[in-house]
């Protein structure tokens, strides 16, 4: 199956999956009185905005560049996954409003609860099926949005989870104090995953430059060339599953144009060697320098 059109499959039945989730744990949390089970279907709808989002980022992100867009549409994965980040702590700061709002008042569960365990169990085994089929695409595809949405599914894994051992707990102790606890700890891990979605994207969005490793990776294969007298002005980005390297390389003034081309050819072969889904613009200049403390400087 092509990459593409796989993405769209994957971001496809992650709607379809949390549609049929959302509807059930509705009909279970109005059946069975639940109020824990409610806001489960509050926070699987948010997965639901999540999955469509997504669904939007990867068909527009794999358009070609065109004449309103010449670098492409990557950024549409960069803002879906952001978005979705900023979803998935809304979700986890409502679980906490709500769980504080049992403790502080209390509640009563005076219903039969085996209606809302089954419905919990269903979607945490569900979630978990799609979910790793999602990371699975999003690190076969390098894709932010499908990974932001495959981590949002991650953390309504944890949020059902709680709620089903919640509501066993409570089913064998009778002690509803367990149920707004365990919900205040999964609600934590939302956030947390919330908040390193949103970190990520934004630093994409921005322009930030690549991590760290992958500059040293880059760095590392420009200094072990002896064909180039020095470089500078090294820029990254990341935009949706594209890897963006501006550099300046400085050459033997002697060198033909020619020559100078077949280096560049060779260095962005070895670098495309590290990287995937990778453009390298390097603009040649001649050797007028200056070496200080073995760094190099540009004489102007």
């Amino acid at each position: 199956m092509e990459l593409n059109t796989q993405k769209k499959v994957a971001a496809g039945l992650s709607i379809t999956s949390n549609a049929v989730i959302i509807l059930l744990k509705i009909v279970a949390g109005i059946l069975s009185g639940s109020i824990s089970i409610i806001s489960e279907a509050i926070h699987s709808f948010s997965d639901f905005l999540a999955s469509v989002l997504t669904f939007f980022a990867v068909s527009h992100s794999s358009e070609p560049a065109d004449k309103e867009h010449p670098f492409g549409h990557g950024k549409y994965e960069d803002m879906s996954g952001f978005i979705e980040g900023g979803l998935i702590i809304l979700a986890g700061l409502y679980i906490i409003y709500e769980s504080v709002k049992k403790l502080i008042w209390g509640y009563n569960l005076e219903f039969n609860s085996m209606l809302g365990i089954y419905v919990m169990a269903f979607a945490v085994i569900a979630n978990f099926i799609v979910s790793s089929y999602l990371f699975y695409v999003a690190k076969k595809a390098d894709s932010v949005s499908l990974y932001a949405d495959a981590e949002h599914l991650r953390t309504d894994i944890f949020s059902s989870l709680g709620v089903l051992i919640g509501l066993i707990l409570i089913k064998i102790t009778g002690i509803v104090i367990l149920d707004p606890i365990i919900a205040i700890i999964v609600a934590i891990i939302i956030i947390k995953a919330g908040y390193s979605i949103s970190k990520e994207t934004l630093n994409n969005l921005l322009d930030g430059s690549l991590p760290e490793e992958d500059m040293k990776k880059i760095e590392s294969i420009l200094d072990n060339n002896i064909s180039i007298k020095g470089y500078k002005d090294l820029k990254t980005r990341k935009v949706g599953q594209c890897k963006d390297i501006e550099i300046t390389i400085f050459f033997e003034p002697n060198l033909t144009i020619a020559q100078c081309h077949k280096i560049c050819d060779e260095i962005e072969e070895e670098i495309a060697k590290s990287f995937t889904n990778i453009t390298i613009i390097i603009h040649p200049e001649p050797e007028n320098i200056e070496k200080k403390d073995n760094k190099i400087t540009l004489s102007c």
